[in-house]
């Protein structure tokens, strides 16, 4: 565990985090992390959050987004 501040930061398991880096998306999905730029390039992604230059996936929406998908 890694201390931060007062408190400790726990380890999040990923299928608990509302949000994913590029990296624990491609991991969680098996979808490459060049596929997933691709797909979150599009300003019509709904599933996708930009922090500044920071690109994350809101993870139910991806989730809803592969379930509803035919071929990626």
């Amino acid at each position: 565990m890694t201390e931060r501040g007062k408190g400790y930061m726990k380890d999040i398991p990923i299928w608990e985090k509302s949000n994913l880096t590029l990296e624990e998306a491609a991991a969680y999905s098996s979808i490459g992390t060049g596929k997933l730029r691709e797909i979150t390039n599009s300003e019509n992604c709904k599933f996708v959050l930009w922090v500044g230059s920071k690109r994350l996936i809101k993870r139910r929406l991806f989730d809803q987004y592969i379930e509803e998908s035919y071929s990626i």
